[in-house]
């Protein structure tokens, strides 16, 4: 496979909004129009794409790990499903096949909103196009982004402010879970017990642990911009009931 597979990429570097970074947003975009069509579409058939896309997320996540075993990089340290987007993934399968509303809530706001994050400012380094890790990671991001919001459109289902509480208590839950295993593995999953060490935006504010508070302000602000045109909508239906 040369180059596609290989660990010492000798390609063109990712470039952040060069061409291949544009092509795979407007990619992303074509996918998540094309889901939507299914809006109207039978039970039987929805529930083919659900299953589809759940098995190929599933599928691409095992390729990603298989990738990095095969070169010798795979480890508790930096592999484990801990991080937001990692486990979103794997539990994003079940959501679709099963139709899960409580994974739902969480994929809607802490899938959509890490994977935003993360498709605008894509950590490819050397992997630019077409590596295998370039493919993979844009398709992992983009189809956490795009299930929630085909679940929405297509199946029907919507968050509340119920849905926005057991998202924020949930994942404080969550990260105090993840900091006790980053000191027993020695990791630093979800970068809860430390700064990276490499170069990253978290460099600009406070040392642990004042930092992690700017990280909770910056999520609960991220679900509220998430939630707006549920706001919006409900505002709406409020003023024509009451006319």
């Amino acid at each position: 496979m040369g180059d596609f597979w290989a660990w010492d990429y000798t390609g063109a570097p990712f470039q952040l909004f060069g061409p291949a970074h544009i092509g795979a947003l407007l990619a992303l975009l074509l996918i998540g129009y094309g889901l939507l069509q299914f809006k109207n579409a039978s039970e039987a058939t929805r529930r083919n794409v659900r299953i589809a896309l759940g098995v190929f997320l599933w599928a691409n996540e095992s390729a990603w790990h298989l990738w990095n075993a095969y070169w010798g990089h795979w480890s508790i340290q930096t592999m484990l499903p801990l991080n937001a987007c990692s486990i979103l993934i794997w539990l994003g399968g079940f959501m679709l096949i099963f139709r899960n509303y409580t994974i739902y809530e969480f994929a809607y706001f802490m899938g959509m909103g890490g994977a935003f994050q993360y498709l605008m400012t894509p950590d490819l380094g050397i992997y630019g196009f077409p590596h295998f890790h370039y493919w993979q990671a844009f398709l992992s991001h983009g189809l956490l982004f795009i299930v929630p919001i085909y679940m929405t459109v297509v199946e029907g289902f919507r968050p509340t402010w119920k849905s926005f509480w057991r998202v924020v208590i949930g994942s404080n839950i969550y990260m105090a879970i993840v900091f006790f295993i980053n000191r027993w593995i020695g990791s630093d999953y979800l970068f809860i017990n430390g700064k990276p060490a490499t170069a990253s935006i978290l460099d600009l504010l406070p040392p642990w642990p004042i930092y992690i508070m700017y990280m909770e302000a910056l999520g609960i602000i991220t679900f509220l911009i998430l939630y707006s045109p549920f706001i919006l909508k409900d505002r709406r239906v409020r003023k024509v009931s009451a006319a």
